[in-house]
């Protein structure tokens, strides 16, 4: 080693010195300096110089010539002979960070608590086991099917590309184990993003309209499944009755969910993450299509990783990417945006009132109510903002898409504590709505023009009032 050359220092015996030593070494050069009596080693550790000491001496007298360190890692003392080690390293090296597990105090320490570690590594260990619970349940449950037997899969209304991602990646499963599955909708996919998806992908999703359709599905199906909700009757086509087999969602819930097996897992923050997981745990054989599908799933939900997104996020997307098509997930990102779309954005742009730090965006008519998500999400990011609100008439409704970066509120909250029953909810960043004009309006025009520009009109008064208590500034 030449000198000035940067290194790692651990100064410790026992495994757990050696197992740090070893890890440390394949960063950078590392010595490990530790009683000769106390240290576990088998033979030398490839990258790590060992500095193994007969008895304690002084840190001046060990040969470490003008070497300075990176960082020490002082994980036990007792190969040092100073009366207080810490100083010594400090007078030794200064400006040099120490690590430790020790109860010291002193500039430049950082103190790793014993007990901190621990619990985080439990955490993980229980994490680990309940995926992998989980995923064996719900496999065993499948199993337990009758092969041939059709299970429906239901997405939310409008579904967007977590709940196709999550709908298809089980559509293959729940295929591969030899049954007939059927991933079923209601309302529109009109976002040029999933119509691309689905088109890309050869997603097989199929629309129901009417209501003798999803009762003819739920009579023929031996098992339901719901992917990205978990309530019935709230923005998709189930009956408020039904009670699914398998309900698979990362959003949060503040009553009980039934359902025969329930994954709510809102450290999630897609719910493709969460299939992707159970996936993983099922020791699936992933093909580039799925994985397409699931990682543009937790891409978008998560805002290519800028919006709120966890470990387990990145620790399935990283599986995925093994797999991922980029080429296609490409083609998905950037389709032709419609005429219409591109009609909504001006209109928003022209329409929009600034409401304290609340930028409201009204659209008289929207012939595309996924355009929503699109200004919404274009608007946030304008100087002097942290709220957005996108909200125009379709079919009865006011349709609502919120996103906001003020950590002080939580959308999904603001707005289902305003209109419950299922009407609007969301998360802390992002959220969104349909209420009926019937809410708004305490008597509904008969002429269907004029009860969309009294809606919408309502609508913005109401967001006044819920932003800023009816201020305007």
């Amino acid at each position: 080693m030449q000198i000035g050359e940067r290194m790692f220092l651990i100064i410790g015996s026992g495994h757990l010195a050696v197992r740090l030593s070893q890890w440390c070494a394949l960063r950078r050069r590392s010595v490990l300096i530790g009683l000769a009596s106390n240290l576990p080693l088998d033979g030398p550790l490839e990258g790590c110089e060992i500095i193994a000491l007969p008895s304690p001496m002084p840190l001046n007298s060990l040969p470490l010539d003008a070497r300075k360190p990176t960082a020490v890692l002082l994980l036990n003392p007792e190969a040092l002979a100073d009366e207080n080690p810490l100083e010594a390293i400090q007078n030794h090296w200064q400006d040099v960070p120490i690590l430790t597990t020790l109860s010291l105090e002193g500039d430049g320490v950082d103190l790793i608590s014993v007990d901190d570690v621990s619990f985080a590594a439990m955490q993980d260990r229980i994490r680990s086991w309940e995926q992998k619970d989980g995923a064996s349940v719900l496999h065993h449950y499948l199993h337990s099917v009758p092969e041939g037997s059709k299970v429906a899969i239901f997405c939310h209304d409008n579904p967007d590309p977590d709940a196709l991602g999550a709908g298809l990646a089980m559509h293959e499963l729940v295929q591969s184990m030899g049954l007939e599955p059927m991933l079923l909708h209601g309302g529109l996919i009109e976002h040029q993003q999933n119509r691309a998806m689905v088109r890309l992908l050869d997603i097989p999703v199929r629309r129901l309209i009417l209501d003798w359709e999803v009762q003819d599905v739920l009579r023929d199906a031996a098992v339901v499944i719901t992917v990205d909700f978990h309530r019935p009757g709230a923005n998709n086509v189930l009956p408020e009755d039904c009670v699914p087999h398998i309900v698979l969602d990362h959003h949060t819930s503040d009553e009980s969910v039934a359902a025969d097996i329930s994954m709510l897992r809102p450290e999630y923050s897609a719910t493709s993450s969460l299939v992707a997981s159970l996936l993983m745990s099922l020791n699936y054989p992933m093909t580039a299509r799925v994985a397409t599908a699931l990682a543009f799933g937790i891409r978008t939900d998560t805002l290519g990783f800028t919006r709120h997104f966890n470990p387990v996020d990145i620790r399935a997307l990283s599986w995925l990417n093994a797999y991922v098509d980029s080429e296609l997930i490409r083609s998905i990102e950037e389709p032709p945006r419609s005429q219409d779309t591109l009609e909504s954005f001006a209109e928003a742009l022209s329409s929009r009132t600034l409401v304290g730090s609340t930028l409201l965006a009204p659209l008289s008519s929207m012939p595309n109510r996924d355009s929503l998500a699109q200004i919404a999400d274009f608007l946030l990011p304008t100087e002097g903002i942290d709220t957005v609100v996108v909200f125009g008439p379709r079919r009865g409704k006011v349709i609502l898409s919120a996103r906001s970066k003020d950590k002080g509120i939580h959308l999904g909250r603001l707005l289902s504590d305003t209109w419950g029953g299922g009407l609007s909810g969301g998360h802390k960043a992002l959220a969104g709505g349909q209420i009926p004009f019937e809410v708004l309006l305490n008597q509904l025009p008969e002429n269907p023009e004029e009860a969309d520009v009294q809606a919408v009109d309502a609508m913005s008064f109401r967001l006044r009032e819920l932003f800023t208590g009816g201020a305007d500034e």
